[in-house]
């Protein structure tokens, strides 16, 4: 058994890692749980819901610093270092502001400690409007896989993996392998994909403001929380199509978005007094103070195109339409659970991704939801349920006729097995079967070459986040609205997870 320190214990530690870790001591792969969190943002004991009832975990808080120190303060490490002596801990989960993961993670490799790591790799504060912090972005994943080398050559079982759950969802296992197929029989890649994700954050005026979770106050937004996951997805599966001469060296990429000036002129203040009762009341900022304030906030919604070239050609054309300010159902004038606007204030997630390969093969998945308000009397699975996802396959049945023109994969049939259980095609099961894997690992269950998100493969999702935010940032400043990378060494190959007989369909 191994003991884990949690750093980070926000809304999203307490919903996802500590649930994942007490199911860890059910199964004896974990010992003993601890928390650090920066003065003022927890308490010494924090509570939370695992599958077996309410729990809790001691916290050791730490005074607050700021994002752009490079190394840790002294009077932090030395009680993080305490921490690991005294507790005996074996690995870390960085589960912080995006801005302090890189940080936090130097440190955990300086004492050869495994990381499971929360998404994105790392950001810098004012990415989405100053260059030079858009470009050290990349600079710093890049250092700190150089880091991560070193480490393991120091320690040879450390290992860094980046919780990013779609790599362990079966609708993207099962979207790979149909990818794969057709390339290995035509050796056409992906030639077009189009991804569209919205988590409906419906903020408040004052909130843009008053508000940190998920804030935009530090220059960069919501490409560096959940649209970190589709910088990785992209290209995760475009390499299922990647075949010898037809795998991309750059990528060409373009930002347009909103930020939160840009939410005021769509609906201000005015028309929030209009909506709720007491706004006014309790709003304190003028309008013009609001602008004030909120100038060089990050991105809200972003929508990014991508040309992925191969000597000077292009091979995949993408778009990924990454936005907060949509469909809500938030319905409360103030947020429900103290826990800012994360779960339980009507956020709701829907999804889409079109691929195209070439004249062959079109995958759209879906995943369409709302949330139950005690009056959904629909299937849960299908379209508007709390847990719609469905897969479309349409295939070239007249140049192949063994290929079937059209399949419907639904709920039951994108439910897999992963190591010989269930795994549910849903977010929270996946990112499960994340911390489940690095659990695996640390006990010795698993080997690296089993892992499906080590550090090493997710340079070209941390290419594609950089590029974004260089883009913004040149905008700001006045410079070109497109920038041009080199992309690193592509995702190493993915171990393919064992599927069940209703995956296995003919098509």
């Amino acid at each position: 058994m191994k003991n884990l320190l949690v750093i980070g214990v926000g809304p999203h530690a307490r919903r996802s890692h500590l649930p994942a870790l007490a199911a860890g001591q059910a199964a004896g792969l974990v010992g003993t749980i601890c928390g650090v969190d920066v003065l003022g943002a927890t308490n010494v004991v924090v509570a939370y819901d695992a599958d077996d009832g309410p729990r809790s975990v001691p916290v050791t808080l730490v005074e607050p610093f700021d994002s752009r120190e490079r190394t840790l303060p002294d009077g932090v490490r030395r009680t993080l270092d305490d921490l690991v002596a005294r507790r005996g801990i074996d690995a870390v989960v960085v589960s912080t502001e995006p801005a302090y993961h890189v940080v936090y993670t130097r440190w955990a490799l300086e004492r050869g400690l495994s990381v499971l790591l929360d998404k994105p790799l790392g950001v810098r504060t004012d990415a989405s409007t100053d260059p030079r912090q858009a470009s050290a972005t990349l600079a710093d994943v890049d250092d700190l896989l150089v880091r991560y080398q070193a480490a393991r050559g120091r320690h040879p079982e450390i290992l860094v993996s980046v919780q990013s759950q779609r790599r362990y969802h079966p609708a993207f296992w099962r979207m790979r392998q149909l990818i794969t197929e057709i390339a290995e029989e035509t050796n056409c890649p992906v030639t077009s994909v189009q991804s569209f994700h919205s988590d409906g954050q419906w903020r408040l005026p004052d909130e843009l403001l008053d508000l940190s979770y998920h804030g935009y106050d530090r220059g960069y937004g919501k490409c560096a929380h959940s649209g970190y996951h589709f910088f990785d997805i992209i290209p995760w599966l475009l390499a299922a199509g990647e075949r010898s001469g037809k795998t991309s060296d750059t990528v060409k990429v373009h930002a347009r978005v909103t930020r939160p000036t840009d939410l005021l002129a769509q609906l201000g203040v005015v028309d929030h007094e209009r909506l709720f009762p007491g706004f006014a009341a309790r709003n304190p900022y003028s309008t013009q103070e609001l602008h004030t304030a909120a100038r060089g906030f990050g991105e809200v919604d972003a929508f990014i195109s991508m040309a992925f070239q191969s000597a000077d050609r292009t091979m995949t054309l993408g778009s990924l339409n990454l936005v907060h300010n949509g469909f809500s159902q938030r319905g409360n004038f103030a947020p429900a659970t103290g826990l800012g606007l994360y779960k339980d204030n009507g956020r709701v997630r829907q999804e889409t991704h079109i691929i195209q390969q070439g004249p062959f093969q079109a995958l759209h998945f879906h995943s369409l939801q709302t949330l139950d308000d005690g009056r959904c009397t629909n299937d849960r699975y299908a379209a508007g349920g709390d847990g719609h996802v469905e897969v479309h396959v349409f295939r070239n049945s007249r140049f192949r006729p063994a290929w079937a023109a059209h399949t419907r994969l639904d709920h039951g049939a994108l439910t897999s097995t992963w190591e010989g259980q269930v795994a549910h095609p849903t977010q929270q099961s996946s990112r499960r079967r994340s911390s489940q894997e690095f659990l695996d690992y640390l006990n010795g269950r698993r080997t690296r070459e089993q892992m499906r998100s080590e550090l090493t493969s997710h340079r070209t999702a941390a290419t594609l986040m950089a590029g974004a935010y260089l883009s913004m940032a040149t905008q700001w400043t006045g410079g070109s609205s497109e920038t041009t990378l080199s992309l690193g060494p592509t995702h190493t190959s993915v171990p393919s997870p064992a599927r069940g007989p209703r995956a296995d369909a003919a098509l």
